[in-house]
């Protein structure tokens, strides 16, 4: 069995996002290390100590989010060809979390009825991260 979990790259700021996706998803940080946190640190440049090695985020059900920073003087590229998608029994927790995750964001699409579900919704966030949110029962 196979376990796909995601894993995103920020440009110096995962600590800010992973702790946002926290409050938000109403998460559990698992860990998060620094370069010079981790047992290489003493090999770790200026650049690069207190930018995210590793973290990971456990959210409802288990599931994990994972991240880090890009090295310094190597941003990684525009977020893009995919969304983080998350379901929710009802329709109230799938437009409380959307507007969350969409403060300081762009709204692609906003919550709406569906064929699929009560209300879908889409957003890229403040940190560059596009969301897919539903909530509700399914009509089929």
């Amino acid at each position: 069995m196979a376990l796909l979990e995601s894993y995103l790259t920020f440009n110096g700021n995962c600590a800010e996002a992973m702790r946002f996706y926290e409050r938000t998803l109403n998460g559990k940080m698992q860990m998060m290390m620094t370069h010079a946190e981790s047992p290489m640190g003493a090999q770790a440049s200026a650049a690069n100590r207190d930018r995210i090695m590793h973290s990971r985020l456990i959210i409802d059900g288990g599931q994990a989010l994972m991240a880090a920073d890009a090295m310094a003087g190597d941003p990684p590229e525009k977020m893009s060809g995919f969304s983080l998608s998350l379901g929710y029994h009802t329709a109230a927790e799938a437009t409380r979390i959307f507007n969350a995750l969409a403060d300081g964001g762009r709204v692609t699409m906003p919550p709406q009825p569906t064929f699929w579900v009560e209300t879908f919704g889409m957003l890229v966030d403040k940190f560059g991260t596009p969301w897919m949110v539903g909530g509700g029962p399914k009509s089929f």
